[in-house]
């Protein structure tokens, strides 16, 4: 059995791969194509769609013609391979969701007969609940970029909208400039599916937002045209050459803001700002349903995992504070 591998090694392992062969690579685009105008998935869901078929079709290397003509025994002998070298059961689960997709696409066109992915057991996902930090702890993070520069005024800016707004990190690194409305306060923003919603700004974020756009951007931009993405959107947070920064970049800022502030950066996550804003506004007495529409979940029982978060805190200041906890 091969040892399990680092992620660097992973994305070493997967680019030795042989070269995506072009009848895969035309079947990968058109399930594309056609998921994107039946449900309108966002860019990032596409993204990881598109990743997990063409490693798929990358490590078969067109045998019993590729996706096409791929078995369930293929399947489990590709899920086996990731699981050897170390690819997370979350990892797995999100792949067999691609699969899925694409073979009920496959079935609904009358290109297949089956769905291998069909019998396949999802894998079982560790519980764990989100890791949001103590207000005290948001106070440092927030205060650690240099303001006085403009790259850490716009730094500040975001760390201060994404907690103030619970962004999602894909949702605030790809945020358009015309989705903020100072004069209201409140932000548009598009998550999960392409579903808008739209959350208050609050004084303080607004304020560093405010200067960020008077300040920071123009420096940053040289005072030249910023070019719009692929999707027609001007981004609003602009890093070299005027481009968006990416979600690597700001997880990036996370960590190292993290470490200046006296934060244990292995104990922040990616989503660390976002679970915080949902934890501490439920701390403070918020609706679990408005807090499902700030924070833009399809589910309540999405939402109701912060409950969860909320009670474990309650128990430790009883058990800290009481005199018979």
């Amino acid at each position: 059995m091969s040892a399990a591998l680092t992620p660097a090694e992973r994305r070493q392992m997967v680019q030795q791969l042989p070269p995506l062969r072009d009848a895969d690579a035309r079947l990968i685009q058109r399930f594309l194509d056609a998921i994107w105008a039946e449900q309108g998935l966002a860019r990032a869901s596409l993204d990881s769609y598109r990743r997990d078929l063409e490693g798929l079709a990358r490590w078969r290397d067109g045998a019993g013609d590729g996706l096409a003509g791929i078995d369930r025994a293929g399947l489990f002998d590709y899920l086996a391979w990731r699981t050897r070298h170390g690819w997370t059961a979350r990892s797995n689960a999100r792949l067999l969701s691609a699969l899925r997709a694409f073979f009920g696409y496959g079935l609904k066109r009358g290109e297949r007969h089956d769905d291998p992915s069909a019998l396949l057991e999802p894998p079982k996902l560790p519980r764990s609940l989100p890791k949001a930090l103590a207000e005290s702890q948001i106070d440092a993070l927030l205060a650690t970029p240099d303001v006085e520069t403009a790259e850490g005024l716009r730094d500040r800016a975001m760390l201060e909208l994404m907690y103030a707004a619970g962004l999602r990190v894909s949702e605030l690194v790809n945020l358009p400039a015309n989705a903020v409305n100072l004069r209201q306060g409140v932000l548009r923003v598009t998550g999960k599916g392409s579903k808008e919603r739209l959350v208050p700004l609050g004084e303080e974020s607004q304020h560093w937002l405010e200067r960020y756009l008077a300040q920071a951007r123009p420096q940053l931009t040289g005072g030249k045209a910023v070019q719009a993405t692929p999707d027609g959107q001007v981004p609003l947070f602009v890093g070299n050459e005027r481009k968006p920064l990416s979600r690597q970049q700001f997880w990036a800022l996370v960590k190292a803001s993290a470490a200046v502030a006296g934060i244990d950066p292995g104990k922040i996550s990616p989503h660390g700002l976002r679970h915080s804003f949902a934890t501490h506004l439920l701390n403070h007495g918020a609706d679990l349903r408005a807090l499902q529409m700030l924070l833009g979940h399809s589910s309540l029982s999405t939402t109701q995992i912060y409950t969860l978060v909320a009670r474990e805190h309650l128990q430790k200041l009883h058990r800290r504070h009481h005199p018979r906890g």
